[in-house]
């Protein structure tokens, strides 16, 4: 299997898992929010949460007051998030191909998501339905390898594929119609057990394209690890993570 066709099963493995996505993966902090909406002033705004996913970001932008487009191509996905967020507006749609009208929204926020993207398209057609002075977000939630136990766990958690196609956390290109870049990360956790915590790390990707022995195997090195662990062995404990962002504005 080539490096693109790897790329391309990744991308497209989630929609099988929705539900589980829906149900294991983090949310994100407040915080971070409110943070990259901080240029615009005071909302409520016009938010576009693309390649939503099961709404993960989304939950979090209506909590704060916002008015929220999803837009993601996968139906299940999506059925999700209707499911869980029914009053955000969803569409179908890619990063490449919004169905928006030009210039209506005041931001786009990106979860989990924009390394799956066409970066040159994907931008031409973020700043085409952005207003002037709009904001552009893009956010990863990762595991905060600074706690010992975490770190320990991150290589215990790694498959075959984990070092393929390495998903860098900043594929947002420059842009002729962007500028002020700015970065920050936020603390975040994620209440798991043991099991769930493996039920997280299976709606990853790189756990959800190997063969099913493999991640047989996973989930058993992964569950033997944390069972073996007093912060984790048979309680519930706050997964410490690090949520990434970089924000831009349209010019």
């Amino acid at each position: 299997m080539t490096g693109d066709d790897l790329w391309t099963r990744r991308a497209n493995s989630f929609g099988a898992s929705a539900a589980a996505y829906a149900e294991h993966r983090p949310d994100y902090p407040a915080e971070a929010v409110r943070w990259i909406l901080e240029p615009l002033g005071g909302g409520p705004h016009q938010v576009l949460d693309l390649a939503a996913g099961t709404g993960k970001l989304t939950g979090v932008l209506l909590a704060e007051g916002h008015h929220v487009t999803a837009v993601e191509p996968d139906e299940a996905m999506l059925s999700e998030l209707v499911r869980h967020h029914g009053a955000a507006r969803a569409l179908p749609g890619t990063a490449e191909r919004i169905p928006l009208p030009d210039g209506t929204v005041d931001a786009v926020v990106v979860g989990q998501a924009f390394h799956w993207f066409d970066p040159p398209r994907a931008m031409a057609e973020i700043a085409r339905v952005l207003r002037p002075g709009g904001v552009l977000a893009a956010l990863w939630n990762d595991y905060d390898d600074s706690v010992p136990w975490v770190q320990e766990f991150v290589r215990t958690a790694q498959s075959s594929v984990s070092e393929q196609n390495d998903l860098v956390f900043d594929p947002m290109t420059e842009h002729e119609l962007f500028t002020d870049p700015v970065r920050r990360d936020f603390p975040h956790a994620h209440r798991r057990t043991a099991e769930s915590l493996v039920a997280m790390v299976n709606t990853h990707s790189h756990a959800l394209v190997i063969p099913e022995e493999e991640r047989a195997e996973l989930n058993a090195r992964m569950l033997a690890f944390l069972k073996a662990h007093p912060e984790t062995a048979d309680r519930q404990f706050d997964l410490p993570l690090r949520v990434y962002v970089k924000r831009l504005r349209r010019t």
